[in-house]
């Protein structure tokens, strides 16, 4: 089999990815449960996971969890820092961190888009997938902070105000919503429905990308590869016919879900109090 895949992924990082995927799929689930608890859509919810007060401590479960394993990234990330050659080693072209550049080539896209202008040559990483990154890790600091103080209320206000859970109640609720409605519609967009990439993008399953698809997307990483002679031990073969479906079914059951959501949240919109 040939080697025609660049590996993007280790196994560590679609492990966090995978679990992410999960716990913000069960998040969203009891979440828009408990807030839709007065249509038969949301009771429906969640009687998934045993009823109402069963939903709302899975969701305090869930969430915990959450937070460790941002925790356990954050930690990650830090260790990956070459801390030798900080600052600098955050700019580099394998970095995630955002730098102006990714403001240039947003706009050079957006001119591309409209005629206007070729299209930006990007590296490793372009600009909407370090906004995906650094949104999911302050919106998960965020929506995190602000579960723990409505989770644990009675510790919570010895510090506070009562009046402060209220405002965490809200903080929580339009971030959760603006999580949602960013990976229901984007994020999932742009990973798989995208013409180049459809049916599915499956480099965070498989931990490698097409490299026909990379090289058109990424021009400027596959130069630096050959350039630095690293393009030939980065390239890897397709998984076996087996391990595609398996992808192909896992990556859509999530996709499903999250627009299952998406459509009952906005039918049933009219029907709550908030």
């Amino acid at each position: 089999m040939a080697n025609d895949r660049l590996k993007r992924f280790t196994p560590l990082q679609r492990i966090f990815h995978i679990l992410l995927m999960l716990s913000f799929l069960i998040q969203s689930a009891t979440g828009l449960g408990r807030l839709y608890s007065q249509t038969d859509w949301g009771r429906g919810l969640v009687g998934l996971f045993g009823g109402y007060d069963a939903a709302l401590m899975t969701h305090i479960y869930v969430g915990i969890f959450m937070l460790c394993g941002f925790t356990i990234h954050a930690v990650y990330i830090l260790l990956k820092v070459n801390w030798k050659k900080f600052p600098a080693s955050l700019f580099g072209p394998d970095s995630i961190v955002p730098q102006f550049k990714d403001i240039r080539q947003f706009f050079q896209h957006i001119g591309w888009f409209l005629g206007l202008r070729k299209a930006p040559e990007f590296d490793r990483w372009g600009y909407w997938e370090k906004f995906d990154y650094w949104a999911v890790f302050w919106g998960m600091f965020i929506i995190g902070c602000t579960g723990l103080i409505m989770a644990f209320p009675f510790f919570s206000t010895r510090y506070m105000p009562g009046w402060g859970l209220n405002v965490a109640l809200w903080i929580h609720r339009i971030e959760a919503i603006l999580a949602m409605a960013h990976v229901f519609l984007i994020h999932f967009f742009i990973g798989h429905l995208r013409r180049h990439n459809f049916p599915m993008d499956r480099a965070i399953f498989e931990g490698s990308a097409n490299l026909d698809a990379v090289n058109h997307e990424k021009p400027a990483w596959i130069n630096r590869l050959q350039d630095s002679n690293q393009l030939e031990n980065m390239l890897v073969a397709e998984a076996i016919p087996a391990r595609r479906i398996v992808f192909y079914v896992f990556g859509y059951a999530a996709v499903a879900a999250g627009l299952i959501l998406l459509i009952g949240s906005l039918v049933n919109a009219p029907y709550i109090s908030w």
